[in-house]
């Protein structure tokens, strides 16, 4: 399989070298040439695997010309074997044919877990077979960046370096990225948000000058293709739990980069049987409102009980406009050469397209703290701002006769001052293995919002 660039000027690679990329060189995402797909007397037959045989059943195509098939089959094995949870994303029912998928039970709390457990081990693999040493760089509203630096500290060939909003992510997220000892893990705090610090990293990546020259730069933001692969995973295992393929089902996904739900679409495009993938947003609502107007538009972002969501610039967006403009990659860079100064207004017929295979809604904060509240007092479910925003839009489109499933992408107790908002008068507790969470050390550096002071940052930091 090879991977191409969206916006069709870079050269197609092969996946480790995707892996080691990152953004294209003409500034465009990486997407496979072509997908796998399944039949459904073969995802039938995947019923009684355990998810990380499961995973490699799906991933394996996306990587074969890189790993043999025991070497991903070990690969999975560790990943998922770091769960807290046998199921590793168990099911709970909240209501008639509504379900809540609980990807929470990796080691931070979050389903970024799912993604950055297996970038780190594939990474690892590939730098000791090239005796390389890279650097890694990730902008986070919050579940990123504790999630990327769990799943590379251990890599002796990564220096990481990882940018944050300074004040814009909650307690327990900053906490679970600055308290991680090692060398080769650096925090940035940024004075700015997360547009801000995403900005800074595809901006490195199209200007390394201020890097050292010897060190590649990988990004394990959802801009990197096997963050997306990995999640593709856990669609086909939810929807096996309640009866997939031989009936179809939905998903309401908490979304703001678009990288979680554009994972749910290509499982449909590779067979699984979907009906609706319903976008849910708070009140950074980008992506609704290109939903409902068809016009893609820059917004000040707000600060909001569901920070992870708290994003204007969807970087994923670009590979579903790929699709829907026919994977002409000339129209996807001249789209995104508009949108430097002014709003993208969608071709009817790409509007079509896109709403034939979404939905949206939005949830204000009011809206968010009602519905954890409802959850708790109508089913003794506690659900974190962003799973609560997912179960408020599953609730507009469910129906009857169709299982609708919503993606809980955070522990509750990651957000105890939303959880409070809501008015429940307890504050969730954390896992046994963060327990002493505020009482260990933290370490990061604030930095201006400025990409000559962040790259001479790196460039500073990185082990000799």
């Amino acid at each position: 399989m090879k991977y191409i660039s969206t916006r069709g000027k870079a050269p197609a690679l092969n996946f480790e070298d995707v892996l080691l990329t990152g953004l294209a060189s003409d500034g465009g995402l990486y997407v496979p040439d072509q997908l796998p797909s399944f039949s459904q007397e073969q995802i039938r037959s995947w019923r009684s695997l355990s998810y990380a045989e499961l995973a490699a059943e799906i991933v394996y195509p996306f990587v074969e010309d890189t790993f043999s098939r025991e070497e991903l089959d070990k690969i999975l094995a560790d990943t998922y074997a770091v769960f807290r949870h046998d199921a590793i994303a168990p099911m709970v029912q909240i209501a008639p044919n509504q379900w809540v998928l609980e990807l929470f039970h990796g080691p931070t709390l979050a389903f970024k877990d799912f993604a950055l457990q297996l970038l780190g081990r594939l990474l690892d693999e590939v730098l000791k077979r090239r005796d390389e040493r890279i650097m890694i760089m990730g902008a986070t509203s919050g579940d990123t960046g504790s999630a990327a630096i769990e799943g590379c500290k251990r890599c002796s060939n990564i220096d990481i370096f990882i940018l944050h909003p300074y004040q814009r992510v909650s307690d327990v997220q900053r906490k679970q990225m600055t308290t991680v000892v090692g060398d080769n893990i650096h925090n940035l705090a940024v004075r700015g948000n997360f547009d801000d610090c995403q900005a800074l990293v595809k901006a490195t990546f199209g200007d390394r000058s201020g890097l050292p020259a010897d060190r590649g730069l990988v990004a394990v933001n959802s801009i990197n293709w096997a963050r997306i692969m990995a999640q593709i995973v856990y669609y086909f295992y939810a929807a096996l739990s309640v009866g997939g393929p031989d009936r179809a089902v939905s998903f309401s996904v908490p979304t703001g980069n678009f990288g979680d739900i554009f994972a749910g679409y290509l499982a449909k495009q590779m067979g699984l049987p979907v009906e609706q993938l319903v976008i849910a947003t708070n009140k950074n609502d980008v992506l609704h409102k290109m939903m409902t107007t068809g016009v893609y538009d820059k917004m000040s972002l707000e600060a909001s009980l569901s920070p992870s969501m708290d994003i204007t610039v969807s970087s994923n967006f670009e590979r579903l406009l790929f699709d829907v403009y026919d994977r002409d990659g000339a129209a996807i860079a001249d789209l995104f050469e508009q949108f430097k100064t002014e709003p993208i207004h969608f071709s009817d017929t790409a509007m079509a397209r896109t709403r034939a295979l979404f939905a949206s809604h939005r949830v204000s904060d009011d809206e968010t703290c009602a519905e954890v509240a409802r959850l708790w007092h109508d089913c003794q479910y506690l659900a974190d701002p962003h799973s609560a925003i997912g179960v408020a839009a599953a609730r507009v489109y469910g129906k009857p006769e169709t299982p609708m499933i919503t993606l809980a992408t955070a522990h509750a107790a990651k957000f105890p001052s939303a959880i409070a908002q809501a008015g429940l008068d307890f504050a969730p507790p954390l896992p046994e293995h963060l327990a002493d969470l505020f009482d260990r050390e933290e370490r990061f550096d604030i930095i201006d919002n400025d990409l000559a002071t962040v790259q001479a940052y790196m460039s500073a930091h990185v082990a000799s």
